[in-house]
């Protein structure tokens, strides 16, 4: 059903951009044919590279996934620059009628003869052009630029004293895939070790695809260096592949801990405090759920809990068990404006750190991507969470 609803929007979509682009700036003929044929190749592109994996045995790859996810960023800033020029095209409706000759049309008249419809058409693309084109170079280049890195400082009112200065980097969503490889890998594990951390928080949807396909392209994380290891927890697309369990048998052949709801003591000296990590929501449809009961089964109250969950909405369970900080990822921190107003309005929050009754949730805006190539107004980040006793 999501399918044919996403298909059907596509479809309109690209119908209502071939007709302000195409039908409403070109007269009859040769060109008119050429720009409906790119058109319908684009449209054919975009839908080979959404959907085509998902119905045949033909592997997603770079060399289709490249063009047709650039296409997507950029048909969905033309349709948005369209929406917003549509009232300017209405209002001068009657400024078009006054002009309009009587004489009749000729195939490829010159700029001077062109009547006003079709000059008010044709400046109303290349607004939408050169803003929607404009608009995914700056976040192709913001996309696959190098995360920033955040310091974060937190309290934490049952921290021991003696983890004053605990440094977690956070890292969520690096969607290993057809479009982030190897190299996006290696980056990544250079700017933590950078960072000096004390414990890494890889907290999901590390990969989109297979071991078999993407283990290469994971195995830089064998050299995080951090003095009390780094640790992972499921997201949703962790999930969308067809086992999970061999990618934890691998995190864990890097010396990477996935936590299975599940909990570990991070100790300084005779200080500690509860690491704990839940399954995605995802699991679900596995029948491998978050469990919070077996999660954090033995913590100890009178010690700070840190909890690695993927997605933000499982804060009011976190608050409910009294975790002093849940660390999230999942949103992307909207990855492109204006759909960060949709994701804020279904998650507790988007991005950066938040309070929660008496619990803190800080969420990453991930270091990779997902779909489109494209961030606008939610660069990628790798977050240093500082901790320190208090309130």
């Amino acid at each position: 059903m999501f399918i044919l609803i996403l298909g059907s929007v596509l479809a309109l979509a690209h119908v209502y951009v071939w007709k302000r682009l195409v039908k409403d700036t070109t007269r009859p003929g040769r060109g008119r044919t050429i720009l409906t044929v790119a058109m319908s190749g684009a449209a054919a592109l975009l839908a080979t590279t959404l959907f085509g994996p998902r119905f045949t045995d033909v592997a997603e790859s770079g060399w289709l996934a490249w063009p047709g996810y650039l296409w997507f960023a950029v048909l969905g800033y033309l349709l948005l620059a369209l929406l917003i020029l549509e009232p300017v095209r209405l209002a001068l409706r009657g400024w078009v009628r006054r002009g309009t000759p009587d004489a009749p049309v000729v195939p490829d008249p010159p700029a001077a003869q062109l009547d006003r419809r079709v000059f008010l058409a044709r400046t109303t693309a290349a607004a939408a052009g050169v803003a929607s084109v404009g608009l995914v170079g700056y976040g192709a280049a913001t996309a696959l630029g190098p995360p920033q890195v955040l310091q974060v400082p937190v309290r934490l009112g049952r921290l021991d004293p003696a983890f004053n200065g605990f440094r977690i980097a956070v890292v969520s969503d690096i969607h290993l895939g057809p479009l982030l490889g190897r190299r996006h890998t290696e980056r990544i594990v250079r700017m933590i070790n950078e960072t000096d951390a004390d414990l890494v928080a890889i907290v999901g949807d590390l990969v989109d695809g297979s071991v078999e396909k993407l283990g290469h392209a994971a195995e830089p994380l064998q050299d995080l260096v951090s003095r009390e290891g780094a640790f992972f927890v499921t997201g949703n697309h962790e999930y969308f592949i067809e086992d999970t369990a061999p990618w934890l048998r691998e995190l864990e052949r890097f010396g990477v801990s996935p936590l299975r709801n599940e909990n570990t003591a991070i100790r300084r000296g005779g200080a500690a405090f509860d690491l704990a990590g839940v399954n995605d929501v995802a699991g679900q449809r596995r029948g491998d759920p978050p469990d919070f009961d077996r999660a954090l089964a033995g913590v100890d109250p009178s010690r700070a809990t840190v909890l690695l969950a993927h997605q933000p909405v499982l804060i009011d369970e976190a608050a409910d068990r009294g975790v002093d900080l849940q660390l999230s990822g999942h949103t992307h921190g909207g990855q492109t404006w204006p759909f960060q107003y949709i994701v804020d309005a279904v998650q507790p929050s988007l991005a950066g750190l938040s309070a929660h009754r008496d619990t803190q949730l800080y969420v990453s805006r991930g270091a990779g991507f997902w779909g489109p190539p494209v961030r606008v107004g939610a660069p990628p980040d790798i977050s240093v969470l500082t901790l320190n006793a208090g309130r």
